[in-house]
């Protein structure tokens, strides 16, 4: 004990912040009660000025106060706020008659350090001494158990708060509930639920957050959430915005899902929710994000521009809308506005939100541009974002850049990052290249899953190695157990196809441990025209009208093949067919970007405010190309 004084006594008294000198001057001037001291010590764990707590320690060694229990308490927590373990520990130590709330101290400050394996072996040591927990005990180490995902560890502390009574605790509960739903067992936690006496809404919302995680959250599944929240409703608790927030990405697209997303709209303005959206960012958020999600970007902007606070994450939602809903150009223009007019540098998110739209708008110069701003930001050397200059680059036509954004940097290279650059070589017809560097990802250890198999198999397809793709094939069932997917057997069907191996990929298709789906069959009609294989057209186009006998491609593809044999009757048979159900075909979209413009064209379109001109210019072209014109007589 006299030891621990001298050390907390040496440290020094000098300090550079306003807030502890003043700390510093009243430690000095006030007198050294209990009750003072106390309150110095809140305010240590409030500012986190570990040499307030240093100073306030050696007034409580030098006016021995050393064995006053809520003292000790007090201090343990504010050491261990400030990161000090170790001293933590010594102050509880050195207390003889050590009671619950000195113990919960320890833990608890333990599981602020993220030190969970510790905090365990603490409330072992706890039961040990025969010191029985409180309600606040079994909930932190229930917290503790769902960190760790320890669900005998659970199982062990449930059944002793039943013995202790404490179970029927809601706070108790809750967290009971929170560690299943963290753990995976979610049958336990609506058991649990269903057995307590009294629920509050973090009841509800326990179940909800649990029930919301679930890796197969079916439509079923999004009933019961939404029969749960009436039925909270029922029992007369008011949901609040993280109700909300929890229930929304599940109602994101289907559109009768929507129809539960607007009702929670609604639920948010009636109740008022809306008038803290200022305050409650992420509830602003999760709308945004689920209008946007249910093709309704248009009402996720209205609650965008009714928002009076925004943050970069409400901006970075936002972005992330306009781009999942195809519109490119506004994206870049809110990334604009939001440093201009809001202010707010954008985040590594916000830069991998916008990156594809630089691929369908800005082109390359837009996409070097961010880069160029993420190395300004120190954030180059971020995975994900690296993974979205590879993926931007690739498919803006550099692969070069793609090559370097790979290769720059220390970052580690996870399986998105490599899947990202193999897929890169293959869209440039880079197949060798994309073979090797498979191996080479291999050779570092780290595993492929199914998208760097169909990224390398798709590869190997563009550019004829066949034999480097059935290895790669039959290896990953072999020796990485992954399962074949209609995405991994489709790319087989369409290497075998490329190469003029019909029969084989047929057979293939017959041998498939799951159904063929519509691509399998689609790319084995591509290779089957593209070699005139007119048994194994005929047979793909009729699996693919059984599959998706409202998809007009499928009808158009058809339409365009027997045109090409002149089979005039077939022609008109598949058109009539497409009339009589109604199918029409989507008109394709291109477009030009001139001195920093994007211009769009469909088909016969007229919106161009120039569109005379263009056409004008077409009619030249077809009369030019008519009479056989060179290329020199068209430049002149």
């Amino acid at each position: 004990m006299q030891l621990l004084a001298l050390m907390v006594l040496r440290r020094t008294f000098t300090f550079t912040l306003t807030t502890s000198r003043y700390y510093t001057s009243a430690i000095v001037s006030l007198p050294h009660t209990p009750h003072t001291l106390l309150h110095l010590l809140q305010r240590c764990i409030d500012l986190r000025v570990e040499k307030l707590a240093q100073q306030s320690h050696a007034q409580i060694l030098a006016n021995g106060y050393a064995q006053n229990v809520f003292l000790a308490t007090r201090l343990v927590s504010a050491y261990a706020t400030c990161g000090g373990l170790t001293l933590s520990r010594l102050v509880f130590e050195s207390v003889e008659a050590k009671n619950v709330y000195l113990w919960n101290s320890l833990i608890n400050g333990y599981v602020k350090n993220h030190n969970f394996h510790q905090a365990l072996a603490w409330f072992r040591e706890m039961g040990s001494n025969g010191v029985p927990p409180d309600d606040y005990t079994l909930a932190t180490v229930f917290k503790v158990s769902g960190e760790l995902e320890d669900l005998v560890s659970g199982r062990l502390i449930h059944g002793k708060s039943v013995r202790i009574g404490f179970v029927s605790d809601a706070v108790v509960a809750n967290s009971l509930m929170a560690m299943y739903c963290r753990c995976g067992e979610f049958a336990e936690t609506v058991k649990v639920f269903e057995e307590m006496p009294q629920r509050n809404v973090g009841s509800f919302n326990a179940v909800i957050s649990g029930c919301a995680a679930l890796e197969n959250c079916t439509s079923a599944s999004r009933d019961y959430l939404w029969n749960f929240f009436v039925r909270m409703q029922c029992e007369g608790l008011v949901a609040d915005a993280f109700t909300v927030a929890i229930l929304l990405p599940v109602c994101c697209g289907n559109s009768g899902k929507l129809d539960y997303g607007r009702e929670l709209h609604c639920y948010v303005v009636k109740n008022g929710l809306d008038l803290k959206m200022g305050l409650d960012v992420h509830l602003g958020s999760s709308l945004i994000d689920m209008y946007s999600r249910s093709k309704k970007v248009v009402l996720g902007r209205r609650v965008f521009d009714q928002m009076k606070n925004k943050n970069v994450y409400v901006w970075t939602a936002m972005i992330n809308g306009y781009v999942q809903n195809g519109a490119p150009e506004e994206a870049l223009v809110l990334l604009s506005e939001m440093q201009m007019k809001g202010g707010i540098r954008p985040n590594k998110v916000s830069l991998v939100s916008v990156l594809p739209a630089c691929t369908s708008v800005a082109g390359l110069t837009g996409g070097k541009q961010i880069h160029g701003f993420s190395i300004r930001m120190e954030l180059n050397e971020d995975v994900s974002l690296c993974n979205a200059l590879i993926d931007m680059y690739s498919k803006s036509g550099s692969l070069d850049y793609a090559r370097r954004a790979f290769e720059t940097g220390s970052y580690f290279k996870d399986a998105i990052t490599w899947s990202s650059m193999i897929s890169a070589y293959g869209l440039h017809g880079r197949g060798e290249e994309a073979v090797i560097t498979y191996h080479k990802m291999l050779q570092q250890g780290a595993k492929p899953d199914m998208i760097t198999v169909v990224g390398v198999l798709s590869a190997c397809s563009k550019s004829g190695l066949v034999d480097e793709g059935i290895s790669i094939y039959k290896s990953m069932m072999t020796n990485y157990e992954i399962k074949p997917t209609v995405e991994i057997c489709a790319c087989i069907v369409d290497m075998l196809g490329r190469s003029g191996q019909l029969d084989q990929a047929l057979q293939f298709i017959i041998e498939m441990p799951l159904d063929p789906s519509p691509s399998v069959w689609g790319s084995l009609l591509t290779a089957s025209v593209m070699h005139g294989n007119s048994r194994t057209r005929d047979l793909a186009y009729k699996h693919l009208l059984e599959l998706e006998p409202e998809n007009p491609s499928n009808y158009i593809s058809l339409s365009n093949t027997y045109a090409s044999y002149r089979r005039w009757d077939v022609v008109s048979e598949v058109r009539t067919m497409m009339k009589e159900r109604g199918l029409k075909k989507v008109p394709g979209c291109s477009w030009i970007t001139i001195s920093g413009k994007t211009h769009y064209f469909s088909v016969a379109d007229k919106a161009h405010p120039l569109s005379s001109l263009i056409y004008g210019m077409l009619d030249d072209l077809v009369s030019m190309m008519s009479y056989g014109c060179t290329d020199s007589d068209i430049l002149s």
